[in-house]
């Protein structure tokens, strides 16, 4: 039996900021539990929903060094879906309204949290083969494992992947200072390890130390060796090139099923579509105050709104994309310019635009099945969940070619009556229109090679056990069997 660990700093249902935590909730159950025992790690933070609070079992504690700081550490543990779960506990660490916050103070927190779930493993009697560490915060685990934790025979031996969940955000801060917290010696922190443009960088340690890097698609792997989207890790990444796969994201089929999803107005299927998913539009337009027009074409944004997501592109051409015959329904918050240009065009629009400056999952269920196009135009995407959300729903994607988008939507093409969504190539606000408009004309001109394209974008599976096959190809090739 092999053993594999996950640690990250969040995971659904438990806590949630974006598409990592639906990756580590959901991947590790997708596993052959004949061969691998897959393990969770991750804080126990105070606004976490109590229902989950409420079932944790105490396992122990232990007080533990870090920096110049002693600190306590509690495990607590539930199993959920068939996962065993661990929490690590410390209330001056996790008592926050949320996950993240300070940089500075995140940078000690993740500190904390990654030798906490080094130390706790003797403690549980859980010896893995592989630890497989997302992003920034759990860099310093490939780290500490080299350092720290190489005195007797119990942590010798274990492998380490790095999964790389967006390259933007790296963990950094001055030298002196995550000296610090670490209380890792000077000898880590030059520009072949941690130190990056003379600072402390986090995830660049976890690149530098990890025995194996992936990331969210093939697509993002290739770019992030570029500098455009290198962040400035290109040179290590290209250095690390032959240690680098990317491995594209799924998402849970059975939360995102048209055919048993309770919080849509009318449940479909592939073969039903055709007079069942008009419903959901007709209901959603009624719920949002659009005008009732079971005909007009309904484009959805279901995102953050920042620029990584192309908003600035929508705003440079949102005037002219509300003289056409479309909806446009907008859920989600980020950027106050975003949030306000969406309320205007909502106020300017009344009974077309429809802003819902806000997050409600169950409003975003309800636009993947009422859309007829899903509109996300981002200037990078790792992966991107929610193209493979509106392909489940039978919603077709118009995005930007880039990362994830470009590796699973296939662009339409008229003459071989294949694909299913639209893309555009550059980063441009009037190539993003024209293609808009292009899928407005297939749409209303060309209905039964709409209604191919709905069959063949709900025929794809972009579930997770197609990603855990490759998952688990990689633990094997690791382990070395």
């Amino acid at each position: 039996m092999k053993k594999i660990l996950f640690v990250a700093s969040e995971a659904v249902p438990f806590i949630k900021t974006g598409g990592l935590a639906d990756v580590v909730g959901a991947l590790p159950k997708c596993f052959d539990k004949n061969y691998f025992d897959v393990r969770v790690i991750i804080p126990k933070y105070m606004c976490m929903k109590e229902e989950f609070k409420n079932q944790l079992q105490y396992v122990t504690h232990f007080y533990m060094d870090i920096g110049y700081r002693r600190e306590y550490v509690g495990i607590m543990q539930m199993e959920y879906d068939g996962v065993q779960f661990y929490f690590i506990d410390n209330e001056y660490y996790f008592s926050g309204y949320q996950p993240y916050g300070d940089i500075r103070f995140d940078i000690e927190k993740f500190a904390f949290f990654s030798k906490a779930a080094l130390s706790i493993l003797p403690v549980i009697d859980f010896r893995p083969d592989v630890i497989h560490c997302h992003d920034w915060q759990t860099g310093l685990i490939p780290v500490y494992l080299k350092d720290r934790f190489q005195e007797g025979t119990f942590y010798q031996g274990i492998k380490t992947i790095m999964t790389i969940h967006n390259l933007k955000f790296q963990g950094t801060w001055d030298i002196k200072t995550i000296r610090e917290l670490t209380g890792l010696p000077a000898y880590y922190f030059t520009p072949d390890k941690l130190e990056s443009y003379k600072d402390g960088n986090l995830l660049k340690g976890g690149l530098v130390y990890a025995d194996a890097i992936t990331t969210v698609s093939n697509t993002y792997a290739e770019e992030i060796k570029t500098e455009f989207y290198g962040e400035k890790l290109d040179g290590l990444l290209r250095a690390r090139a032959h240690d680098l796969r990317g491995i594209v994201n799924g998402i849970d089929y059975d939360e995102y099923n048209p055919e048993t999803d309770r919080m849509i107005a009318k449940n479909y299927n592939a073969k039903t579509f055709r007079k069942e998913k008009v419903k959901n539009k007709t209901a959603l337009q009624s719920e949002l105050g659009l005008n009732q027009d079971p005909k007009a074409m309904m484009i959805g944004i279901v995102s953050r709104l920042t620029d990584q997501k192309g908003l600035d592109l929508i705003a440079y051409v949102m005037d002219e994309l509300c003289q056409d015959a479309i909806q446009l329904v907008v859920l989600g918050t980020g950027e106050e310019r975003y949030e306000n240009m969406f309320r205007h065009f909502a106020w300017k629009y009344q009974g077309k635009v429809s802003a819902n400056i806000f997050y409600d999952n169950a409003l975003s269920h309800r636009i993947y099945a009422s859309c007829d196009a899903f509109l996300m135009p981002s200037l990078f995407e790792p992966c991107g969940l929610s193209q493979l959300m509106s392909l489940r729903y039978g919603t077709i994607p118009i995005v930007r070619e880039t990362g994830g988008l470009k590796d699973t939507v296939e662009p339409y093409n008229e003459f071989e009556s294949t694909g299913t969504g639209f893309s555009f190539t550059n980063y441009s606000a009037n190539e993003m229109l024209s293609m808009i408009r292009y899928a407005e004309s297939v749409y209303y001109d060309k209905k039964r090679e709409w209604n191919k394209l709905i069959d063949r974008a709900m025929a794809k599976d972009y579930s997770w056990s197609n990603s855990a096959n490759q998952y688990e190809e990689m633990y094997n090739w690791l382990i070395g069997s």
